[in-house]
Order: C-alpha cells, then sequence, then structure tokens
C-alpha cells in the first residue's frame, strides 16, 4: 500500500524533469541567438533548468526507495526552486520594462532612441567597458553584412543594384539592423545603400549619432547611442518570449506542487497504516489544534 501511495510523487518528479526542458532550452537559445549579445542572464536560466531536473530526478529517486524523509526534502527542494524562478521572471520583466521602438512618418521600420530607456539593463549596455564586449559580438553576428543587402535588376542596363531608397524605407528591419546599420533617420542622410549614407551639405547634425556614423563598414553605427537601444530592444524581446513560457512552467510546476503535498500526505497515511476517517486520537479531551 504504501509503495502505491508514492506512485504518485514518482509521476510529479518525472512532470517536473520535463518541465525542466523549457527552461533548459530557453537559456541555450538565448545563448545561441546571433544578434542577443547580452548574455548574463543565459547562465543562470541553464542552471535554473539543470537544477530543476536534478531535483526532478532526486525525487523520483525518494519516491522509488519510498522514503519519507527524502520525498519531504524533494518537496521542500521544489518550494525554494518555485521561488527562485518567480524571483528570476519578475527581475527579466523588470529590467525590460521600459523601452519601444518609435514610429517615424514613411518608414515601416521603428527608430530606437536610448533615452527610452532606463534602469539597471541600460547602464550596464552603456558602460563603455561592457559595450565593447557587446560591440565585438555584433561584428561577429554580421547583423549589417551580406544579409542585409538587396539588389534588383536595372531595367536600363540589366545590372543587379541596390534596391531604391523608396523599397528600403518600407522593409521591417531588426532593432540590430535600423540602430546599428543605418545612420538615424532624423540625420537626413542621402541613402546609397544599405549600409551607406551620405551627409546633406550645409544641413546639421542636431543627433550626435549623425556624427558618430561612418561609412566605414567595421564603424557604420555600432557606437551610436541607436545601436545600444537597438540592442536593448532586441535583448527585451528575446527575454519576454523566454519569461513567458517560464510563466507557464511556474504555473505547472506550483500546479504539481500541491499535487506532491497531497501524494506526500496519502504516503504518510499508508506508512502508518491509516484509512481515511480513523481517528488517533487518545486524548479525553483532545486539543483544538489538529495535526
Amino acid at each position: 500500500m504504501y509503495r502505491r501511495a508514492t506512485g504518485p510523487i514518482g509521476t510529479t518528479a518525472f512532470i517536473t524533469f520535463l518541465l525542466g526542458i523549457p527552461i533548459l532550452a530557453g537559456g541555450i537559445w538565448l545563448s545561441s541567438a546571433a544578434t542577443d549579445c547580452i548574455r548574463f542572464l543565459q547562465l543562470p536560466l541553464i542552471i535554473l533548468g539543470v537544477t530543476l531536473m536534478a531535483i526532478s530526478l532526486f525525487g523520483f529517486s525518494a519516491a522509488c526507495y519510498g522514503q519519507l524523509k527524502l520525498i519531504r526534502f524533494f518537496l521542500f527542494l521544489l518550494f525554494l526552486f518555485l521561488f527562485a524562478l518567480l524571483f528570476f521572471i519578475i527581475f527579466a520583466y523588470a529590467v525590460t520594462d521600459k523601452g519601444k521602438g518609435q514610429v517615424v512618418t514613411n518608414r515601416s521600420f521603428l527608430e530606437y532612441l536610448l533615452n527610452d530607456y532606463s534602469g539597471w539593463l541600460k547602464d550596464k549596455v552603456a558602460d563603455g567597458e561592457y559595450w565593447e564586449k557587446v560591440n565585438d559580438c555584433l561584428h561577429r553576428s554580421g547583423e549589417c553584412g551580406v544579409a542585409m543587402a538587396r539588389y534588383v535588376r536595372d531595367p536600363n542596363s540589366g545590372l543587379l543594384v541596390p534596391e531604391s531608397a523608396d523599397a528600403f524605407y518600407q522593409r521591417k528591419l531588426s532593432p540590430i539592423e535600423s540602430g546599428c546599420c543605418k545612420p538615424p533617420t532624423s540625420c537626413g542622410y542621402t541613402y546609397v545603400n544599405e549600409t551607406v549614407w551620405n551627409p546633406v551639405p550645409g544641413v546639421p547634425a542636431t543627433d550626435p549619432d549623425c556624427t558618430r556614423w561612418s561609412n566605414d563598414q567595421q564603424v557604420l553605427c555600432y557606437e551610436c547611442d541607436s545601436c545600444k537601444a537597438g540592442v536593448l530592444a532586441t535583448t527585451r524581446r528575446h527575454w519576454r518570449k523566454v519569461s513567458k513560457i517560464n510563466i507557464v512552467v511556474l504555473v505547472l510546476l506550483v500546479i504539481l506542487y500541491f499535487i506532491g503535498c497531497l501524494a506526500y500526505r496519502h504516503a504518510k497515511r499508508a506508512h502508518y497504516d491509516e484509512t481515511y476517517g480513523v481517528n488517533r486520537m487518545s486524548k479525553a479531551t483532545p486539543s483544538i489544534f489538529r495535526f
């Protein structure tokens, strides 16, 4: 009877193991995302996934051996993990709370401003030493490279030429492409191709990013505030996707935790050969507190 009572614990541990997979997969996906160069929360996410899988294996072993102390410890570890995952979700949403792309007239892509962001994440990205690492990551990702170029055939010469400015303005650029691969629209630069823009003589540049822009393909706007904002926007989008999955996992884990608690209570009754409805009270005047 006791062994049968611990069966739900084993099932709970098995499902818990399966729920660790999407958490681990989310951390791996963020680490491998080509355009996500902010990776200091990916490692904790991977650790959370591995930890949950380890806890579930421990719970499965506890159910197999039928030890109440081990089952109780498994539920205690799962309880701590629930709080850790809840803290991680709240933190991820808190640091990516602000910041959205700005709509520009006659443009299908959005512009990204660093001032739209605030808090700890913005300060970390704006830090010069950390930005050097992000900058290097952006260069290696090749986001502004060949993949961004589009060519059309000239009807007169038959040669392939870069698409027109009007066609480029109707593109759905990613935050990195919009913030790092071209100058801000407010600069009023003349389009040559996706990553080559020429300033208009006599037009003053009011945005500091305009003077940071360079047609040098190794420079472009990688040092612009718009590029930092584009990185923040990309990070925000990726973290929000992963956080939604983590919320679903958290809800399922809470349900499993309560199921595990009920299974533990049932296993405890079976261990003491109790049946439901049996009163083990021996006191003539029992206390009002019943355990």
